[in-house]
């Protein structure tokens, strides 16, 4: 795959970040947010991982900014624990 190359993801619930490099998770939950938001959800599940925090941070960063964001907290055991943060969603573009 090409780095400029246009990468399709269904706009759903819930996001796993896993697959995607920590340069490109800024920009992909950016938009992956304005969607979820156009969308109609009102609360999604980014899975940033446990690991060392790098991806949890940048999520964290990029949530606390985000306009359509209204809050965010550590997912419940059954979601993911500290592996996921659950944003809490204003409807519609901002």
């Amino acid at each position: 795959m090409k780095e400029d190359e246009i990468i399709r993801y269904p706009i759903e619930d819930s996001i796993d970040l896993h697959t995607f490099r920590p340069n490109e998770v800024k920009d992909l939950l950016n938009d992956y947010l304005e969607a979820a938001s156009e969308k109609g959800f009102e609360e999604v599940r980014i899975i940033h991982g446990k690991g060392m925090g790098v991806l949890r941070r940048t999520v964290h960063a990029v949530l606390k900014s985000h306009p359509v964001v209204i809050s965010f907290s550590e997912a419940g055991p059954e979601a993911g624990g500290w592996g996921a943060t659950i944003a809490v969603l204003r409807k519609g573009r901002i």
